[in-house]
């Protein structure tokens, strides 16, 4: 389903991973969140490609899907 994620538990404990790399998703979704730009990130790791950084973002989307958690404290702005 990921061609570009695997996960092995002799990698990263067995974090989701991108592909022939030690680079986590989480590392890639966290920085993304904080600010970096998709270009900034393939600058600072050139093994990366941008179909990489999109298949993490796919990855976590495919993840918020499966399990519905009710958020305490949030509210809902209509």
């Amino acid at each position: 389903m990921y061609e570009r994620i695997s996960i092995d538990p002799k990698v990263c404990h067995g974090q989701a991973c991108i592909k022939g790399t030690r680079i986590p998703v989480h590392q890639v979704l966290h920085m993304l969140a904080n600010g970096d730009t998709i270009e900034e990130l393939l600058l600072e790791y050139p093994s990366l490609e941008r179909e990489d950084i999109l298949a993490c973002l796919d990855y976590a989307a495919a993840l918020a899907e499966e399990q519905v958690t009710p958020v305490q404290g949030m509210a809902v702005v209509a």
